[in-house]
């Protein structure tokens, strides 16, 4: 009876024959408390099944008995000491094996044994060290593109400056100290910025999910010159359609940022776009309502990509690609033949995959052509393959390669512009020359092709006039030095009108318009400090919105409206979303408090990705791609009949992560349904 005075008994109920039943699951267990205590622990042991439903709190108290006494078992320095010292005298082998003893294996060692010995040394504590974090990884189905996070290493050399006997945070103390500590942080972050809206002003961007069980979450995040802010996450699937609650929504938006400092919202065509566009713009006389630039370039180049012989380049291309990716030896010597790199890009959306897959494979055509005509690839067994000789076809036909060096020319100036637009950074004051330079680069490359040109050009035109030209981008294209001043720039004329009438938005009084007309001409004709030397060498090196910032002073009024427009953004594209852990918020099936905790963590850790993202603005990344392959996309996935077993060849004799789109293994072996933050 002197068990039951273990305080875990409270966690079960005793049972007859030296058996136990988990309040918790309701599980019956055979050999009493030890093996309940390893149940709740959650700590892989032999014949015992972790509890599925039991609290973090009660996990981390009877971790901490476990921990305890083990420790209890052998607590004395002094002793461990003196077993070093007498094992070190030759012939003590008591004293070797009392040593041996007292270091207790912990139960994730007992899972996973070392193969061998090894003796205390710095390359064998790196070793254990990556092992066990290896072991972490595995364990807990963590996505292996965590590793290239700043914050991994950041974490590990914290850790390592503790030395021995750290021992880190529980779940409950990372579910309610840290994670109150750190949202602090990140909102006073947030605080700091919001003092540069007066100058600046800022934009909402509404950033929208839907499916097909009529769920709807949209984000609203708030961008300025400094870095976009993640506001919050909103569930609007009850009145997704009704256009009065989701213009009531709105006004809640603005109103938590002050409707003076709110120069633009950016909505994309999911949602009732004309009704909420026109309630705003009728209550709030100086916000503009724009729709989402980067989501009309994708657009228009989907709508490419369904020209009939875009479309069979496109296929053609694809053939080749899923020869290679689905046979082991093929993305061996493949990879051997371009020198590591892929033959195929993943991007943003499905159409800038195909154009910049297409773009890789024009680079690598020569050595292409090289493998498939190699010795090497004529005794492989892949070479007796019927796609073989589909693929040399392809490779030998000038009229394909023509066809991709087409598609190329005609994708690259829209590539360009969604690389401008999805940066986060303000873009406003480019969007429009570069849409009239990507249909002027049309007209050059089919001066000889009238039917070509006229069906790229309907394309392009379609989607410019009825969803992405905007007053705003015209005012911002004239304000902008870089275009104002450039004799090459023929469009000037055709954007004033929609200039003053964004002027008259802005200033909408005679006295906040007063000498405007004079600051206009010191701008347009470079007078005063407009056309200083330094002004003019800055005019294209320096962001517009700085640019005023520095030398409009000579015309203070017409300055603040231009800082306002040059400083925003024209894009909801910001970074990859990941929806399910959006959907994972509202999900009915969850209490206030995890609804709580989700909310803080999903805000943490979107701020946390867009901080990350404006520091990497500078680096070489291209916004448009992901580092890893999608594995499951048109230009890997066979669709007809797969064996069982056929993915498992694409990865070949070594899987280095290179070939493996993490997320999509990541949602593959994991499911899309499995907690996250184990709420």
């Amino acid at each position: 009876m002197v068990r039951e005075k273990d305080v875990c008994w409270e966690y079960a109920e005793k049972l007859d024959g030296n058996k136990v039943k988990c309040k918790f699951c309701l599980r019956v267990l055979n050999g009493g408390i030890s093996r309940l205590k390893h149940h709740l622990s959650r700590l892989p042991s032999k014949g015992v099944n972790p509890c599925s439903k039991v609290r973090d709190d009660v996990t981390d108290r009877v971790r901490a008995i476990i921990s305890s006494k083990e420790d209890g078992k052998e607590t004395s320095s002094a002793k461990k000491q003196r077993l070093v010292a007498e094992a070190k005298s030759p012939g003590n082998y008591s004293a070797i094996k009392a040593l041996v003893s007292v270091e207790t294996p912990s139960p994730i060692a007992k899972v996973f044994p070392s193969i061998t010995h090894m003796g205390p040394s710095s390359s064998n504590d790196a070793e254990n060290a990556e092992r066990s974090i290896a072991l972490f990884f595995f364990e807990n189905k963590i996505d292996f593109s965590i590793a290239r996070s700043s914050s991994y290493q950041i974490m590990i050399e914290a850790v390592s400056k503790c030395g021995h006997g750290f021992r880190g945070p529980s779940a409950e103390i990372l579910k309610t100290t840290w994670l109150e500590r750190i949202k602090s942080e990140v909102s006073l972050q947030s605080r700091d910025i919001e003092k540069e809206w007066a100058t600046t002003g800022c934009t909402i961007i509404a950033d929208t999910w839907t499916d097909n069980k009529s769920r709807a979450l949209i984000n609203f995040l708030v961008s300025s010159p400094s870095r976009t802010f993640f506001h919050k996450s909103v569930d609007a699937s009850s009145y997704f359609k009704n256009t009065k609650c989701l213009a009531d929504l709105f006004d809640s938006v603005i109103q938590d940022l002050g409707p003076e400092n709110v120069v633009q919202i950016i909505m994309d065509s999911t949602l009732n776009y004309t009704g909420v566009a026109s309630h705003i713009l009728q209550n709030y006389g100086t916000v503009f309502v724009s729709p989402c630039a980067s989501q009309c370039l994708n657009l228009i180049l989907e709508d490419f990509c369904k020209i009939d012989w875009v479309n069979r380049c496109i296929l053609q291309a694809q053939t080749i690609s899923k020869f290679i990716y689905n046979n082991a030896s093929m993305l061996d010597l493949m990879k051997k033949s371009t020198g590591g790199q892929d033959l195929i890009r993943t991007g943003i959306t499905k159409s800038v995959s195909n154009f910049l897959s297409l773009q890789s494979m024009l680079k690598q055509r020569s050595r292409l052509k090289h493998m498939f005509n190699s010795s090497e690839y004529s005794t492989n067994s892949y070479s007796n393959k019927p796609q073989n000789i589909s693929c040399i076809a392809i490779l030998e036909d000038n009229d394909f390669w023509r066809a991709v060096d087409e598609c190329v020319a005609i994708s690259e100036p829209f590539l360009k512009g969604l690389r401008e637009v999805s940066g986060g950074k303000p873009a406003v004051g480019s969007i429009y020359e570069l849409m009239t330079r990507a249909k002027e680069s049309i007209r050059t490359y089919y001066i000889m092709d009238e039917s070509k040109c006229k069906a790229f050009l309907d394309i392009v035109d379609g989607r410019w006039r009825n969803q992405l030209h905007s007053p705003l981008h015209a005012a911002a294209a004239f304000l902008n030095p870089s275009i104002q001043y450039n004799p090459e720039i023929k469009f000037l004329g055709a954007i004033k009108e929609d200039f003053f009438k964004v002027l008259e938005k802005l200033l909408p009084t005679s006295d906040m318009r007063r000498d405007i007309t004079n600051q206009i001409l010191l701008f347009t004709r470079a007078t005063g400090m407009f056309g200083c030397n330094l002004a003019r060498e800055a005019r294209d090196t320096v962001s517009p919105g700085l640019w005023w910032e520095q030398f409009g002073d000579s015309a203070p009024v017409l300055q603040r409206v231009s800082i306002r427009i040059l400083s925003q953004v024209c894009s909801t594209s910001t970074f990859e979303r990941h929806w399910n852990t959006f959907q994972q918020i509202h999900s009915e099936k969850r209490n206030k408090i995890d609804k709580e905790t989700l909310n803080d963590l999903v805000y943490i850790n979107y701020n946390l990705k867009l901080a990350r993202q404006t520091k990497m603005k500078s680096s070489e990344a291209d916004p448009l791609q992901y580092d890893d392959i999608d594995m499951t996309s048109e230009w890997v996935e066979e669709t007809e009949n797969p064996s069982p077993t056929q993915w498992l060849d694409r990865f070949g004799s070594a899987l280095d992560g290179s070939d493996l789109n993490t997320r999509q293994f990541n949602a593959a072996i994991f499911g899309s349904s499995d907690t996250i933050f184990g709420l």
